[in-house]
């Protein structure tokens, strides 16, 4: 860290703790191009999620992932500081138990192991396809909890059979389901999603004097979600 993220006018500059989540399909029908693309997106990804945590001293973004098909498991078991993340290549296997992905979800998102100092939690959610399990409780359950309902929920349907009323069930908004529908796309949304949001729940981004709920102030910065228009065509999945 530099002595210009230590310190600011005034005195020492405090950094509050931003938990970012990479929620991950891993199930049977991601195999082959999708999960490949997935995995190099992100490991692109990680030197600009660092370059825009370094735009936000007062912030420090920590990354977990966590992957579902047969079941769900946490692929990092404790929050990693993003100068720190590394990404480790998913595989594909089984069907789609997204249910048990929210109740892992739950299960961090309380306090603690959550922090009262944090900042809204960025949950980025990626899936292809439709939830074989009970993911209306287990998702009623998370968004029944403070950080849960704060938290800025952003999902990428990748792929024609992709179901976006279950995704749009997860955001709560329409406009923040990001169509990937190949390859060329899938890389763009995960590259916006991955710096884009962790900007938006930063203090310094946020605006101060917003009519409306901490939804809105939340929100109200994205304003340039990519278009699928402008992603170079190929091969629709």
């Amino acid at each position: 860290m530099t002595v210009a993220q230590l310190r600011r006018p005034g005195g020492e500059l405090a950094s509050r703790p931003l938990h970012f989540f990479w929620i991950v399909d891993c199930s049977g029908s991601m195999s082959s191009e999708k999960i490949s693309t997935v995995n190099h997106a992100i490991q692109e990804a990680i030197p600009d999620m660092r370059e825009a945590a370094d735009d936000n001293p007062n912030a420090q973004l920590m990354v977990r992932t966590l992957r579902f098909s047969s079941g769900a498991e946490w692929m990092t078991e404790e929050p990693v500081r993003i100068e720190d993340f590394s990404w480790d290549d998913l595989k594909t296997d089984g069907i789609t138990n997204l249910g048990m992905a929210f109740d892992l979800l739950s299960e961090q998102l309380t306090i603690p192991p959550m922090s009262d100092r944090a900042l809204p939690p960025v949950l980025v959610l990626l899936s292809d396809g439709q939830p074989t399990d009970d993911y209306k409780s287990a998702l009623e359950r998370l968004l029944s909890l403070p950080w849960g309902r704060k938290s800025v929920r952003i999902a990428i349907s990748i792929g024609q059979d992709a179901n976006d009323d279950v995704l749009c069930e997860f955001t709560g908004r329409s406009d923040l389901i990001l169509p990937a529908k190949n390859a060329p796309a899938l890389a763009k949304m995960i590259k916006w999603a991955s710096t884009v949001a962790s900007m938006v729940s930063s203090p310094s981004s946020r605006p101060t004097e917003i009519s409306g709920g901490e939804e809105e102030r939340l929100y109200v910065g994205f304003n340039n979600v990519p278009s699928p228009d402008e992603v170079v065509t190929g091969d629709v999945w």
